[in-house]
């Protein structure tokens, strides 16, 4: 375990560690945007429409004669049928009745119950090639190949870095929409472009947390930094270090234990990080709220 967590259990273990660390940036510092713009719930949508775009592109990828399991070819069948998705849920919000999160809840069970009806026809196929995608629910890195982790590194630090470059109409548009339009920024495309940043965390996100718990890495981080400080920029940096801390753990813990899922891992991480910040968080903290109740009680009542 000290070995995995000091990156010293291998050359591939290490590279999949840094990789988790760089998802859990990315996926916390993403996430605080969507946690202040009040779309947390798009990122389960997202996740879960991704499943029937895994199972296809893999049947697609075999029957052409590749091998099924190509990363880049799920990632991008499975960011095909999030879009897909995100249409389905844009299309019933805006052109009828439905609320959001009544369109979000339907459009993610469907798309999921669609996937894992495709998953149960490839395992029954006699093609021998079917093995690993299970990962993808949960998330796994053992036998992960270097390519693989360097891909899930790249597209963290890109999204990361993304994050950042768009950050001031993000939080533009997140806090007063109206003054974002009367500064010319529209705020039907920030939101556009907060979804396509969110899809990309998620898709990064898929093979090591899997698309059932890549929502908890996206939310829990912002909602736990959003207990220490209420400046939008130091919640977004205390998020990430929470991202990536738990990415890394999770990670350097599942390396050294194989048997254990990675992704549960990390969202356990992250939870624990949570549990800290709402109990000892500067801002909004169950302590320090107490204690600042109490010292207001004992200057009101004065000396005895």
């Amino acid at each position: 375990m000290l070995d995995a967590l000091l990156l010293q259990s291998g050359y591939n273990a290490t590279l999949v560690t840094l990789g988790a660390m760089m998802l859990g940036v990315a996926a916390g510092v993403t996430g605080t945007f969507l946690y202040l713009r009040k779309r947390a719930l798009m990122s389960d949508a997202m996740a879960h429409a991704t499943l029937p775009g895994v199972g296809l592109a893999f049947l697609l990828m075999v029957a052409m004669g590749g091998d099924g399991r190509s990363l880049p070819g799920l990632l991008a069948g499975a960011g095909i049928s999030a879009l897909v998705g995100l249409g389905c849920v844009q299309f019933l919000t805006t052109r009828t009745r439905l609320p959001e999160d009544a369109a979000i809840g339907a459009v993610l069970s469907v798309f999921y119950g669609v996937g894992i009806v495709i998953l149960t026809v490839i395992q029954a196929l006699s093609i021998g090639r079917q093995a690993g995608l299970e990962a993808f629910l949960l998330g796994a890195t053992a036998g992960m190949l270097w390519s693989d982790a360097m891909l899930i590194a790249a597209g963290g630090a890109i999204s990361a870095g993304l994050v950042l470059l768009f950050r001031r109409p993000l939080l533009m548009v997140a806090f007063d929409p109206d003054y974002a339009s009367v500064r010319g920024l529209l705020p039907g495309r920030a939101d556009l472009m907060l979804m396509a940043l969110v899809l990309a965390v998620t898709l990064t996100g898929l093979k090591v947390v899997g698309l059932i718990l890549i929502v908890a890495l996206l939310v829990i981080p912002a909602v736990a930094a959003r207990m220490w400080s209420d400046r939008a920029g130091v919640v977004a940096a205390i998020a990430g270090g929470i991202g990536g801390a738990a990415g890394y753990g999770g990670a350097a813990m599942s390396a050294s234990a194989p048997d254990l899922p990675t992704g549960p891992l990390i969202v356990l991480l992250a939870a624990a990080g949570f549990v800290v910040s709402i109990l000892f968080g500067r801002a909004r903290g169950v302590i320090p709220q107490a204690l600042a109740r109490a010292r207001m009680r004992t200057r009101l009542a004065g000396p005895a």
